[in-house]
């Protein structure tokens, strides 16, 4: 990934060089170079800002400079075109989920306005030659933008493939699904009288992980509220699901159009069914599984099916969760798992499930919710399969 930062205060990149980013930007990973406004002035006080039109206090960048700036970087992109970021109060939230749409990007050019801000011009123009997206670290006025690059830069380049020593971090992490991570712990078992969680050390890790699962729902429930309000207003701790009817099947099917484009993307193939099947043959899937679907203001946002394998009476089968992609991030589909785990019938042992192969995100997803990769080619070409023991 290449990062390129415009400043009038260079300087302030400086721990760009340091600790993970540092040594990724040494192995190649990460390509940063940060740039002085500055240079690109045209007299001799180097002038970037100047009175607003309309009256009022402080001061605004100009234009020129900013044009000039961004023309410079482009032209030395070899014919590609950078995702330009730039950092501001008046811009959509930074969240977990927009850092893992940056990172997937080849090239982002973060703007550091300063003042009152970037004459407007600046972004209407490079709107025009490239994707600018206006993003605020939070409710809150800084005085510039680099603190706020320098956070956004971190945050995104930890999920560049390879910058973390240990992948399985970004895993069990805050915000990976909606959730704040976890309390954690290590040796000595007991320190000033407080002893580690007797399950920590039990060595049963089914119930570890449902002990993290729970801590980290009453931890966001405490700290995060706002976190779990749309959950919570699709009823997430009843889930509020219904059985869905063949009059259900039309959204069914734009719902999981919708929500398979990036699979497609991900395994780099739109062969799959979730996007070719008929309307017909989405109402017959509902004949062949339980359905159950999530409504939001009557919207069809949320669904999830299950069903005893036609080959082995003993296996439960999980298919076509999938939620809304305004909402996804929430911990919406993990609590649709739980709830599709929970409807498996007595007597069946195993809970089986499948995805891409190429799917990353599902397989971290459903590798931290249990679940093992079966060796072999999945049930459809292209996918895996995957299992876990049910609860009794």
């Amino acid at each position: 990934m290449r990062i390129d930062v415009l400043t009038i205060f260079p300087d302030y990149l400086a721990p760009l060089g340091l600790s993970l980013i540092g040594k990724a930007r040494g192995r190649g990973l990460l390509d940063v170079r940060v740039h002085d406004l500055r240079e690109h002035t045209t007299d001799a006080h180097r002038t970037v800002d100047d009175t607003p039109y309309g009256g009022g206090p402080g001061m605004v960048m100009k234009p020129e400079p900013w044009g000039a700036a961004l023309d410079a970087v482009v032209a030395r992109g070899g014919g590609a075109v950078p995702r330009l970021v730039v950092p501001g109060p008046g811009g959509m939230p930074f969240t977990q989920l927009l850092a893992r749409e940056l990172a997937a990007e080849p090239w982002l050019v973060f703007a550091c306005g300063r003042y009152e801000g970037i004459d407007e011009r600046v972004i209407e123009d490079a709107a025009t030659r490239m994707r600018v997206s206006v993003v605020s670290l939070g409710d809150y006025v800084l005085n510039g933008g680099e603190v706020a690059a320098l956070a956004m830069v971190e945050a995104v380049a930890r999920l560049v493939p390879g910058v973390l020593g240990n992948a399985e971090s970004l895993v069990e992490e805050s915000h990976v699904d909606g959730l704040l991570e976890y309390p954690v712990y290590t040796k000595p078992p007991v320190w000033r009288g407080l002893e580690v969680p007797p399950v920590l050390v039990s060595g049963n890790h089914a119930a570890i992980r449902e002990w993290r699962h729970g801590q980290r729902l009453r931890r966001t429930a405490a700290r995060r509220p706002d976190l779990l309000h749309a959950s919570e207003a699709l009823g997430i701790e009843g889930l509020g699901t219904l059985v869905a009817t063949a009059g259900d099947a039309a959204e069914l099917g734009t719902l999981q159009r919708a929500c398979w484009v990036s699979e497609a993307m991900a395994n780099d193939s739109l062969d799959i069914p979730s996007l070719t099947e008929s309307m017909e043959t989405v109402r017959q899937g509902l004949g062949e599984w339980r359905t159950w679907v999530v409504r939001d203001s009557g919207r069809l946002v949320a669904s999830v099916r299950g069903r005893v394998s036609p080959d082995d009476p003993q296996t439960w089968e999980i298919g076509r969760l999938m939620v809304a992609p305004d909402l996804q991030g929430r911990g919406i589909g993990r609590a649709l798992l739980d709830f599709a785990e929970g409807a498996a019938p007595e007597g069946t042992t195993t809970l089986w499930l499948n995805t891409g192969r190429g799917s990353a995100d599902n397989l971290r997803r459903y590798k931290r919710a249990g679940y093992r990769i079966l060796a072999g080619e999945g049930r459809y070409p292209g996918t895996v399969d995957l299992t876990k023991r049910r609860r009794p």
